[in-house]
């Protein structure tokens, strides 16, 4: 046995004797509360560790806003407890996959961190949590967040390696591996090594929430999305009352193209969502309902539901987020959501017309709607728009360019030679089109998406199948559908191109097929797009 799988038979052989205790209900929060099931031993008293254990349970299904006021109330019950400060400081950072805070939100953050070092852990394995929790927030005035993330996972690396069979270790060593992989390695490396550490501790603790969330997230890729199907199936029930474990189930679904099942998953996140806000008194809604929002207006579109999508782009107009350390969550799915529906729908003036809304990220406000006006301006034939979005998304590319941490700047740059080839399509320059086209969907099909986002507004490579298309070049434009397919399968926008441009080169039984596919995905579309009418006609014929 190799030392990888001795370490995995340690894991196991411990979580075979550990027990998970049910954490139903905690200090005054009802019997009906459902988290999972956590064991986490601290070096505190009684009722800390209680109240502790709860706190983990929010913390694992990523419930910030609950998981602050929990683990605030594991040191009231022990002001001496170390580790109520590392669940603060290790909950303020906020989801690992949306680039951490910044400004005085980190500089406070950061104060936890310090408080858990000030008091100390009593034990080996509370040492390497605080010690790895301090590294997250050291220098962070001079040294990038996704620097320091970096060096917490190596942190947590050796931790994992001086406390062998400790099973949270495991788990957040497993989650900093996949949080730390790079978006543009296509062998999936980091996440195959979490997934390997995690799988067998799922199958002793089946109930565990962050065991089932980590190998979503481990699975988040096309690749890949098959080996998470299991844990997105049981983690909605292990965890009901945390809203985030009703949509992380959707990032495997969109995956592999089960609309209705993304739909109903992020209809029951929010909802979550919007009781919890409610409950609390907000007037309005944390930011990750505009995430759920987002992903169901994702799915809506791929089914022809059109009214359905547009009624959740006007609810969410008529929402307000409270939870502003989620910034980009609210502005990009916010920004998304209307834009989704006019570049779904091929709308391309009204996605010339899309608002620039106001607000200071240049990913989530600026690049959206950049991009969505740039395409819609220049397949509608508006080339002066369409040259000002271009330099529009040239500047935020360069504002980006320092960044470290996910390549929004290489995200950017993918849409303005997407947009740059429509352009010079429009402009009478096919060569450059072709060209810059071809450029982009390769770019994209090595790069991950970031969980920010269910999907790309339009994929590169279904573009790039449109521009051929207009240009007559139908055998390749196939081509183009059918590898967004293999990417994105059941992708409306893609199926219908496929058997359009099968039909145009002359292979009925391929138009057929996809047709039929296309208009099986839309049983239930509203039934006013053309592409309806298109396939009915050639199936008819």
């Amino acid at each position: 046995m190799n030392p990888t799988s001795c370490r995995f038979a340690a894991l196991v052989a411990v979580a075979a004797v550990s027990p998970l205790p049910l954490f139903a209900q905690g200090h005054d929060h009802g019997p009906a509360e459902q988290l999972g099931r956590v064991s986490f031993p601290v070096s505190c008293n009684a009722e800390a560790q209680r109240r502790f254990e709860r706190a983990m349970a929010l913390l694992h299904s990523f419930w910030w806003e609950a998981g602050d006021k929990a683990f605030r109330e594991v040191a009231e019950a022990d002001g001496a407890c170390a580790m109520a400060y590392w669940g603060l400081a290790i909950n303020a950072w906020g989801n690992p996959f949306a680039g951490g805070q910044s400004g005085q939100a980190l500089a406070a953050a950061g104060q936890a961190a310090e408080r858990a070092a000030a008091l100390g852990g009593k034990t080996p394995r509370e040492r390497g949590f605080i010690a790895a929790v301090a590294t997250l927030y050291r220098d962070h005035a001079t040294v990038p967040n996704a620097v320091r993330l970096r060096a917490y996972s190596d942190t947590m690396a050796r931790v994992y390696h001086d406390t062998p069979g400790d099973v949270e270790v495991a788990i957040y060593y497993a989650l900093s591996v996949v949080a730390t992989a790079a978006a543009t390695d296509t062998t999936f490396i980091r996440q195959k090594a979490a997934a390997a550490i995690l799988n067998p501790l799922f199958q002793r603790f089946p109930q565990h929430p962050g065991l089932a969330h980590y190998i979503i997230h481990a699975n988040d890729s096309p690749r890949l999305a098959s080996l998470g199907l299991d844990a997105a199936r049981r983690y909605a029930r292990i965890a009901p009352s945390a809203p985030h474990a009703q949509h992380m189930p959707s990032h495997i679904f969109i995956r592999l193209g089960l609309w209705e099942d993304n739909i109903a998953s992020n209809q029951r996140s929010f909802d979550a969502g919007a009781a919890h806000a409610k409950a609390q008194g907000w007037n309005g809604v944390a930011a990750h309902e505009f995430h759920a929002l987002d992903y169901m207006v994702y799915g809506y579109l791929q089914l022809g539901k059109d009214a359905a999508a547009r009624g959740l782009v006007a609810r969410a107009e008529s929402l307000s987020a409270v939870e502003g350390r989620a910034n980009l969550i609210a502005g990009y799915n916010g920004s998304a959501l209307a834009a989704r529906v006019a570049l779904e729908r091929g709308d391309w003036r009204a996605a010339a017309a899309l608002p620039i809304p106001a607000g200071n990220s240049p990913v989530a406000l600026g690049a959206v709607s950049r991009f969505t006006r740039g395409i819609g301006a220049a397949r509608s034939g508006d080339t002066a728009q369409a040259r000002a979005e271009v330099a529009a998304l040239a500047d935020i590319e360069a504002s980006l360019a320092s960044q470290t941490g996910y390549n929004w700047s290489r995200i950017v740059g993918i849409k303005r030679r997407a947009v740059t080839a429509w352009l010079a399509l429009a402009t009478g320059d096919t060569a450059s089109a072709l060209r810059l086209a071809a450029e982009a969907a390769d770019l994209e099909d090595v790069t991950e998406k970031h969980p920010v986002t269910p999907g790309e507004l339009l994929p590169a490579r279904e573009l790039q199948g449109d521009l051929l298309m207009a240009t007559g070049r139908h055998a390749e434009a196939r081509a183009a559908y059918e590898a967004t397919l293999r990417r994105e399968p059941g992708r409306a926008r893609s199926m219908f191109g496929a058997g359009r441009a099968a039909e145009l080169a002359g292979d009925q039984a391929g138009a057929r097929v996809r047709y039929r596919a296309f208009l099986d995905l839309m049983t239930s579309a509203d039934g006013d797009r053309p592409e309806l009418a298109q396939a009915r006609r050639f199936l008819a014929s």
